[in-house]
């Protein structure tokens, strides 16, 4: 049986053909699916409606069904990546979506009953071979997500283009505080380093390029490495137009790649893209382009250690749709694979996952706002339902307490052992 979306006229099959119809699935299979899945929200705390039947849940945010047949197909067949699909389908939908998001994120180890979670590996999608992190696939990876347009981002970001957590005085923030936020969590980050005037810099992810202008500003001697070819033009650009050409260079250029010594190594967010089997080659590239005494600074997202173990090798909607490739550590896992693979110490680790909800909300908020800009961008309407589920669906991961940031601090010692 094919179930078809609502809406299906304005999907368009060749650029979506995984949403304009839910897969084939057997009616077995789809009973058994609303079976769990009935079973596991009655005991959350939420209300789901699901059309032709009784109210589901213990009460609390709205997690309305309009087409259980086709809901429970893509979840049947693909699971949390039929959970999203069937968002952008319009099968289901939610008036308060993070705080729906929220609840699942912080039960998620309720939702798979124990016996098919230790099956993960029969059921779970896996991740596609030509997504792994090598050096053409991280271009390739790369290229979906930040050279999409640097028109749409500059929609939804604040003035100084940074895709990554801010650090704001006090919660919660408006996004007139945004701004001075981000510029507050990149001076943290620079301070730890102990950039300075003559500081030789090496930045590992380039975004738009304000860590690269703040540093260059400070008299450092910035490389700053990116795959985007979208974001090094308009970086280059903006440090031409603040008159600092001299101090920072933006090269199109794998982290593997680089090449010399530094003072300090800054890297924000990028941990994310590199992939578990790359982690190892990822801290041993801080490792040897630093000097002794050197410092490298990075920014991570993580999650619990159980749970990244139990979904590392899973294919995820986030992987599908946004970040292919992407892996998110745990805190252990890092201080794991720099004590096992490097000569740098953990010198510090300071958390801060409450900031970057209020960071997700206020560009959620934005980009909703700006609806007509996206459509008028080229982007369809299933693109921004995509993107509100992203931005909504990372928000909820902080929310919960799923996931979290940290800013962290690497030394090296002065006499290398």
């Amino acid at each position: 049986m094919t179930t078809t979306c609502h809406r299906k006229d304005t999907v368009d099959p060749a650029r979506w053909p995984d949403i304009i119809a839910a897969p084939r699935t057997s009616r077995a299979r789809r009973r058994l699916t609303e079976l769990i899945l009935r079973r596991a929200l009655d005991r959350l705390p939420l209300r789901a409606r699901i059309k032709g039947t009784p109210f589901a849940g213990l009460g609390g945010p709205l997690l309305d069904i309009e087409d259980p047949d086709a809901f429970h197909a893509r979840i049947g067949a693909s699971g949390l990546v039929g959970f999203g699909e069937s968002y952008m389908a319009r099968e289901w939908d939610a008036p308060d979506l993070v705080s729906v998001l929220t609840v699942l994120a912080a039960h998620a180890d309720e939702l798979v009953p124990a016996p098919l979670q230790r099956l993960r590996g029969l059921w779970a999608p896996r991740h596609p071979a030509e997504e792994r992190n090598t050096r053409h696939g991280a271009r390739a990876n790369i290229s979906r997500h930040y050279d999409l347009s640097n028109d749409l981002f500059s929609l939804f970001l604040d003035e100084t283009l940074t895709y990554s957590s801010a650090v704001f005085r006090s919660l919660p923030a408006t996004w007139d505080q945004l701004a001075a936020a981000q510029h507050r969590k990149i001076d943290r980050l620079l301070d730890l380093a102990q950039v300075g005037p003559g500081t030789r810099l090496l930045e590992i992810g380039t975004g738009w390029g304000e860590l690269c202008l703040r540093a260059a500003a400070r008299g450092a001697e910035v490389t700053s490495l990116t795959l985007s070819r979208e974001q090094r033009v308009l970086a280059r650009r903006r440090i031409t137009e603040a008159g600092l050409q001299d101090r920072a260079r933006v090269e199109l250029c794998d982290y593997r790649e680089a090449r010399g010594q530094y003072d300090a190594v800054v890297s924000v967010e990028m941990i994310e893209a590199v992939g578990a089997e790359f982690w190892p080659t990822y801290f041993r590239t801080l490792d040897e382009r630093l000097v002794p005494g050197g410092r490298a600074v990075i920014q991570a997202i993580t999650m619990p250690h159980a749970r990244m173990l139990a979904t590392r090798s899973t294919f995820t909607w986030i992987h599908k749709y946004v970040f292919p490739g992407g892996m998110i550590p745990s805190t252990r896992a890092v201080a794991e694979t720099v004590r096992d693979h490097t000569r740098l110490t953990v010198a510090r680790r300071d958390a801060f996952g409450p900031h970057y909800a209020e960071t997700l909300r206020l560009w959620r908020e934005r980009f909703t706002r700006r609806e007509q800009d996206v459509r008028d961008l080229g982007f369809d309407e299933t693109f921004q339902r995509l993107w509100t589920f992203y931005l909504a669906y990372s928000e909820a991961g902080f929310r919960s307490g799923y996931l979290d940031v940290q800013q962290y601090l690497l030394t090296k010692e002065d006499h290398v052992r």
